[in-house]
């Protein structure tokens, strides 16, 4: 997982990946590979799952029978 330092930018970082899952997670439940599927030229498969990631960690999603949702 890339975060922001000295070296790593906040473009190439993960955190730049977490805005437009929210931003997608706010009008709709989405299931994991219908997201992806979405925001597939913004991010490779790898940061995509270091984003759930960091959003499962920080509490902003939840996961139900396979459905993302936001908390």
């Amino acid at each position: 997982m890339r975060f922001p330092n000295k070296v790593t930018t906040y473009q190439k970082s993960v955190l730049s990946k977490l805005p437009p899952l929210l931003e997608l997670l706010e009008k709709k439940d989405y299931t994991v590979s219908t997201l992806f599927e979405s925001v597939s030229k913004k991010m490779s498969a790898s940061e995509y799952i270091d984003a759930l990631d960091c959003l499962f960690a920080l509490g902003k999603i939840s996961m139900n029978k396979g459905v993302l949702h936001l908390c």
